[in-house]
């Protein structure tokens, strides 16, 4: 197997890996946010890294590897794992250089991903339930084809072509106090840390990762790479194992904090980027924005704070239930049940309480079969728009005023978020 690059990753690479990949990257803008501001209180710049061809910065890194290829490795090709969006930028860089790309990605990695990557000319191996897997079965292909491997985030030439990333930010807001980062494997971390560190040692850089999936906060507690146990987690760009050997080293000693984000406020980014920005934003592209919401980052208002906003590949399906799974969040969609009596009437009473408190009803299930053991009552499952948590409280207390009886606990948010992609 042809191993990754170990090439030590220095200023003066990054500033080599800008050079490759000028004419070749879109020089994305970083344009202030007035509704991201006026929601956490602080100045807010978005650097629009969702705009690149295959709508993720990992075409950065990927273009710089695949720049570096010898005559003999561009003629055989390469190989990589990848959940996704590092297999895209291979693809269509592989595609533009004319370097065979195979890539392994895990069986049910998004399916507008796999897709894409078909499209752009790649050999797409599925393989495996998740990265870990799909790794190991592109290692087996790169030592049976004598095919280059490209690591995703471990790769010098990767983590030189993520830290170009880091000029623009400073170019564009060349007052920006605080970067927050999305970390998985820690090639964009290790990157832009290095340059910001070198340009701009005050700058404070901040990592953020999903709490189901904190690998590398892990391997800073070890000082290595240490393999966690991940769960599901709307950030599936960053559900990584185990951190890098190379990133940790790197970005170790110049992050200055590192911060793990629930899943309910992944969401409520996801929300928040499609109404104020007006932007499909992945759940590791949002991953900034999370940190922000999750309210463990109070320090941050009334400061300078550039979002980097990595990446928008997520199937419409998977983001349509992911917004319904934000505004179950934010008190805006409330469902309940109750037991009312079944006579003639009884939903036209229910429906003229809840258009009296002002909810919007969009959904109503009626079930006899399972209201329990007294037959002259009846079962419905009621779902409504709200305005937000207020206005449930102002709901529940006009359904108990109008002798509407509540059936159990309150239904908010969508407890299995599992189900939301499934």
């Amino acid at each position: 197997m042809k191993t990754k690059s170990t090439t030590p990753v220095s200023l003066s690479e990054i500033v080599a890996a800008r050079g490759r990949l000028n004419g070749a990257i879109a020089y994305t803008q970083c344009v202030e946010s007035a509704g991201l501001s006026e929601l956490t209180g602080a100045r807010v710049f978005c650097k629009q890294e969702f705009l690149q061809r295959t709508g993720s910065f990992k075409e950065r890194g990927a273009r710089n590897a695949l720049a570096q290829l010898t005559k003999e490795q561009a003629k055989l090709g390469v190989v990589a794992a990848s959940a996704g969006n590092h297999a895209l930028g291979l693809a269509w860089h592989g595609r533009l250089l004319k370097v065979p790309v195979t890539v392994v990605m895990p069986r049910f990695a998004p399916m507008v991903k796999v897709a894409r990557c078909r499209q752009f000319g790649a050999n797409v191996v599925l393989h495996g339930d998740n990265y870990d897997d799909a790794r190991l079965e592109a290692g087996r292909l790169a030592e049976a084809g004598g095919l280059h491997y490209i690591h995703p985030f471990d790769d010098g030439h990767v983590i030189a072509g993520q830290g170009t990333l880091a000029f623009e930010i400073l170019e564009q807001v060349p007052d920006a106090e605080v970067v927050l980062v999305p970390v998985g494997g820690g090639g964009l971390l290790a990157g832009v840390a290095t340059v910001f560190h070198a340009l701009k040692p005050d700058l404070q850089v901040i990592g953020v990762e999903p709490a189901n999936a904190a690998c590398f906060a892990a391997g800073l507690a070890a000082d290595g790479p240490v393999r966690i146990g991940t769960k599901f987690t709307l950030a599936d760009g960053l559900a990584v194992a185990e951190a890098g050997k190379q990133t940790l080293a790197i970005a170790g000693p110049l992050v200055h904090r590192m911060v793990q984000v629930e899943e309910e406020s992944f969401a409520l980014a996801m929300l928040r980027l499609a109404e104020l920005e007006k932007c499909i934003i992945e759940g590791a592209g949002a991953a900034g924005l999370a940190g922000m919401l999750s309210g463990k980052l109070p320090e941050l208002a009334g400061r300078k704070v550039v979002l980097l906003l990595t990446g928008g590949n997520i199937d419409p399906l998977a983001h349509s239930r992911v917004i319904e799974r934000g505004l179950a969040a934010d008190g805006r969609i409330y469902r309940f049940d109750v037991l009312m009596s079944d006579r003639p009437g009884g939903l036209a009473h229910l429906s003229a309480v809840l258009a009296g408190a002002g909810a919007n009803v969009t959904e109503i299930l009626h079930n006899r079969t399972f209201a329990g053991p007294d037959l002259s009552r009846v079962h419905v499952l009621c779902t409504v728009e709200t305005r937000d948590r207020e206005h449930i409280r102002e709901i529940q207390q006009s359904l108990a005023k109008n002798g509407v009886e509540l059936f159990g606990e309150e239904r908010g948010p969508i407890p299995n978020m599992a189900s939301l992609v499934a």
